[in-house]
């Protein structure tokens, strides 16, 4: 099973539901990503892909709209924003900031570091964490990179070198990854036991998914599928006491018709006892409190193997 390599982390047993605390005796977890990259294309953002009319829209009213509806709920999200977008929108990211919430880094353009030529990576992660601390006055925390619709397998934009180098640059966690529903350990380096937190993330509840495709505007989008996969693993997480996380974006989700979606979800799950809503740099600093590498990762070779009949 190729991708399950330099993928998959730990024993690849997740964790357990009675093992999982979240503070103050909270019941569950529920973390909400806003996604602000335009990009439509591996390269990553490009001045058409900042002209359209949705991405205006998006960050202007849907983004308004966005940061009401949190105030209204007391939910703190997580924005990640390509460093482009962090220094071309300065007004909006003080309003995401004064709202409480956080900005965490995704790439210098959005960019898939797979087309980049060798030792670019470790640059553009450079240049983009220079960006965001000047233009907010804090070192990101969180590192994302999430599908663009160019993403085949909707698995995001990574390479071998992805953790290690984060790692090196102190990054806190890495914000969306396929390997359970609960944070966990991604090892950049089996040999020396070196990880990075990593931070659950599915398609399924990513309003790109839905919202979007095939063809934005065609009338084929699906948000109510989007909204009956966000109760569902909502209601089966909150029952687990365990963690659920929702990806959007003002450009898609921001219209009346589908914020209506948004918002009657996100009202219904803060209806619910225990419910901590919290950055995904807050979750981070607990689970790795709480379940520190030292004591919780526990390496062992991956149990998946390829056989000559093998379709994998």
């Amino acid at each position: 099973m190729p991708w399950k390599d330099n993928y998959t982390t730990s024993d690849e047993i997740g964790i357990r539901d009675d093992a999982v605390i979240w503070p103050d005796g909270r019941h569950m977890a529920l973390g909400l990503t806003v996604n602000l990259n335009p990009a439509t294309k591996r390269s990553g953002i490009t001045a058409k892909d900042l002209a359209y009319p949705t991405w205006h829209f998006g960050m202007n009213e849907g983004l308004d709209a966005f940061l009401d509806l949190f105030a209204r709920l007391g939910i703190k999200a997580t924005f990640a924003v390509p460093a482009l977008v962090v220094e071309a929108y300065g007004r909006q990211m003080e309003a995401i900031l004064r709202g409480g919430h956080e900005i965490a880094a995704q790439g210098l353009l959005g960019e898939d570091p797979n087309v980049l030529e060798a030792g670019q990576e470790a640059d553009h992660m450079d240049r983009a964490g220079d960006i965001l601390k000047r233009m907010t006055g804090m070192t990101a925390k969180g590192w994302y990179a999430l599908p663009r619709s160019d993403d085949r397998f909707a698995t995001g934009t990574v390479t071998d070198s992805t953790i290690g180098l984060l790692r090196e640059r102190g990054y806190a966690y890495f914000g969306n990854g396929l390997a359970d529903d609960a944070p966990y350990y991604w090892i950049s380096d089996f040999s020396k036991r070196e990880s990075l937190l990593t931070l659950p993330y599915y398609y399924h509840f990513d309003d790109t998914f839905f919202l979007m495709f095939p063809h934005e505007g065609t009338g084929l989008e699906r948000p109510a599928a989007l909204r009956r996969n966000w109760r569902a693993e909502f209601f089966a997480q909150y029952r687990r006491g365990r963690y659920f996380n929702i990806t959007v974006s003002p450009a898609r989700s921001g219209w009346q018709h589908r914020f209506d979606d948004l918002s009657g979800f996100l009202q219904e799950a803060m209806t619910y006892p225990g419910v901590w809503a919290a950055t995904a740099s807050e979750l981070a600093a607990h689970w790795q409190a709480t379940n520190p590498p030292e004591t919780h990762l526990k390496p062992a070779a991956s149990i998946w193997r390829d056989y000559e009949d093998s379709l994998s």
